[in-house]
């Protein structure tokens, strides 16, 4: 797919954050990260939401068809809580989920925290994007973006999405030795 624009979401999902009772530390982190991450040039598509899943199925399919974006993250709503519902948002509207994320989020996550067992965190295929569900803490969003992004450009290829190159001093992603840059 040659797309002129690269475009990346970012959905912050929150009652407390979409009413304004406190700051979205999470939304801004996900957009530092991959600031740090990429070494295209691309632009931001950022969102808040409450702990609806309507509201975030209905931003999600947004993000992907509408706005364009070849990666969508999220992050808040994958705890346990009976309002945690970002999960079953992110299923409802993908064609394929990717079990291997969540896996390895929570792999890593546990290092640090024993109650990483109890996230629920998932990434799945919509059309051309691919939507990953992150921690609501800032510093666990980096840690599971460590953990994952040396993946992430090559699943995008393999969906036909944009060439995403890293910043290798950051983060290096990893496509096998046959997948080539495309021409210009």
């Amino acid at each position: 797919m040659s797309q002129s624009k690269i475009r990346i979401g970012f959905l912050t999902v929150s009652d407390r954050a979409s009413r304004g009772d406190y700051e979205d530390l999470g939304g801004p982190a996900m957009v530092d990260w991959l600031e740090k991450a990429l070494s295209n040039i691309w632009e931001p598509v950022t969102r808040l939401v409450p702990d609806e899943q309507s509201e975030v199925e209905k931003t999600l399919c947004e993000l992907a068809d509408d706005e364009g974006c070849c990666l969508i993250v999220t992050t808040g709503g994958t705890g346990p809580a009976n309002r945690d519902v970002t999960p079953e948002a992110t299923e409802a509207v993908c064609e394929k989920i990717l079990d291997g994320f969540g896996e390895q989020m929570r792999s890593v996550s546990l290092q640090f925290v024993p109650t990483a067992i109890l996230s629920r965190q998932i990434a799945g295929i919509r059309g051309n994007s691919l939507i990953i569900n992150l921690p609501g803490k800032p510093s666990a969003i980096a840690d599971c973006l460590n953990a994952v992004f040396p993946a992430v450009p090559y699943c995008i290829d393999l969906i036909d999405g944009p060439y995403l190159e890293t910043n290798d001093s950051f983060v290096k992603a990893f496509r096998p030795k046959h997948a080539k840059k495309p021409e210009s």
